[in-house]
């Protein structure tokens, strides 16, 4: 069984993907001082909300990691309640 794909030839390994797929672009992550700024909070008061799931976060290692849209949705709630 042959393949067209040469897998030392870097041209055909590394193409491009098709135009009408948009690139991935992942959104950043706050740490927790960052988001604790943006919610005006301390820091260990939003890891705590974290632990509970009251807020969604990301562990990594001993560091939380928060994107802003979900500090912003959280934000949003708080203020429609």
């Amino acid at each position: 069984m042959s393949s067209n794909l040469d897998r030392n030839d870097p041209n055909t390994i590394l193409k491009k993907p098709p135009s009408s797929v948009a690139p991935f672009v992942p959104e950043r992550l706050l740490d927790s001082d960052e988001a604790a700024a943006i919610m005006n909070c301390h820091p260990k008061t939003l890891q705590k909300l974290a632990r509970k799931g009251v807020l969604r976060g990301v562990h990594v290692g001993k560091l939380w990691r928060f994107r802003a849209s979900v500090i912003e949705e959280w934000i949003q709630r708080q203020l429609a309640s």
